[in-house]
């Protein structure tokens, strides 16, 4: 739980909107006060906590409350459960895990670079293809600015964030009922679907965003980045995508975003560097960076990829066949030495017939079935069944341990 005050405000309209309240304890309603009941007003009253919505903003406080017992610049990764109201449907949670990578304490464009080597690296590693976008909140700030609307970068930023999902049309109705005038989108919307090569769509951002300092910056920033990475043999391609806003508020530098090319699932990954979200707790001027994994949607996009390895649906490698109470013994006494080089064995529960057994072995995907008898324990060999090539063989333990490491 964190205080609302510390959640509301930082992740734009809609994201406060996907907040979960929890009611004060005790008669709460007891001292409400008539507000002619709207909801906003009513839920300051009766909540003052909520659920996270995300890591990001839980970390700035712990930074600042922490502030004097840390190293700068820290790092750190956290992996922990966050809640959206939202409505659950392919690709969206009430309930999730994220995956946060964050590096606070430096403004230094290096750690962007490092950011993007991390997504790449775990991407590859998990046999995901994926698309890096890159873009730069100061480049957005510039670009309302240029067109004499400084102070509604949020509401351009929420509109176009909805661009490859709702197309251009309907991104114009929303960002006319935003106060924007036909002749600012006829300008804004040709630079967000521009095409060609990064360096031609930054001469044309430069050119449109001449007047305005921060703008500029922006795109200094993109292509420091984007000289850095070319140079790194990526597996993964990345591309600077100006449609790219991201509706968090606290982003004010770099933003990334990683989506799958084989698979139609969102984001898989994204984030952003945050200036001053230390501010809010009193500890100003902290700039960070920071990266967040949905590891459901990773677990979704790898299920529908089907790229779970078959080792992965088993937790048992060796099942030891159980012949009765005498043989059942024996195996007990052989269990831990498999066990000790990191396998994992067990023992069939019950002397069932040797076809259940079997099957069991099969259903679980076992690899290697042991059968222990007589002649077994008096030789002080183990009959082996590879159940993939149905070859079995009688071996020493240390053999059965190299089989079944080698198969890994």
């Amino acid at each position: 739980m964190e205080n609302l005050s510390t959640l509301l405000g930082k992740y734009g309209e809609e994201g406060d909107k996907l907040l979960f309240k929890i009611l004060n304890s005790g008669n709460y309603l007891e001292k409400i006060q008539d507000t002619g009941y709207r909801i906003q007003d009513v839920t300051k009253q009766i909540s003052e906590k909520g659920l996270r919505y995300d890591l990001t903003v839980p970390f700035a406080r712990y930074v600042v409350q922490h502030q004097h017992e840390l190293v700068f610049p820290f790092k750190r990764y956290q992996i922990q459960p966050v809640w959206r109201a939202d409505r659950p449907q392919k690709g969206r949670y009430r309930e999730f895990f994220q995956c946060d990578v964050d590096v606070i304490g430096s403004d230094s464009l290096l750690y962007e670079v490092e950011q993007v080597q991390i997504v790449d690296d775990i991407f590859s590693r998990l046999g995901i293809n994926v698309i890096i976008r890159l873009n730069n909140r100061k480049i957005l700030a510039g670009i309302a600015e240029s067109i004499g609307h400084p102070n509604k970068i949020t509401d351009l930023t929420i509109a176009l964030d909805k661009l490859e999902k709702l197309g251009p049309e309907k991104v114009k109705e929303e960002l006319s009922e935003r106060g924007f005038s036909g002749t600012d989108i006829n300008r804004i919307i040709p630079l967000m679907i521009s095409e060609g090569r990064i360096k031609e769509r930054f001469s044309m951002l430069r050119n449109f965003m001449r007047d305005s300092e921060s703008g500029l910056r922006g795109i200094e920033e993109m292509s420091f980045i984007r000289n850095f990475l070319k140079d790194l043999n990526l597996k993964n391609k990345f591309n600077f995508d100006v449609r790219l806003a991201r509706g968090l508020n606290y982003y004010t530098g770099t933003i990334i975003e990683v989506s799958a090319v084989d698979v139609a699932m969102g984001s898989l990954c994204g984030g952003g560097r945050y200036d001053d979200l230390t501010g809010i707790f009193g500890l100003p001027g902290m700039s960070g960076i920071g990266i967040s994994f949905g590891a459901d949607r990773i677990y979704d996009t790898i299920n529908e990829l089907n790229l779970f390895p078959e080792t992965i649906r088993s937790t048992t490698q060796v099942l030891f066949i159980n012949f009765g109470a005498e043989e059942s013994k024996y195996c007990f006494s052989i269990l831990p030495v498999l066990r000790s080089h990191g396998l994992a064995a067990e023992l069939y529960p019950e002397s069932a017939k040797l076809k259940k057994q079997m099957d069991y072995a099969n259903r679980k995907r076992i690899p290697f079935v042991v059968l222990v008898g007589k002649d077994e324990m008096q030789s002080e060999r183990l009959a082996v069944k590879n159940m993939k090539t149905g070859e079995q063989k009688t071996v020493k333990m240390e053999e059965l341990i190299r089989l079944v490491t080698s198969e890994e």
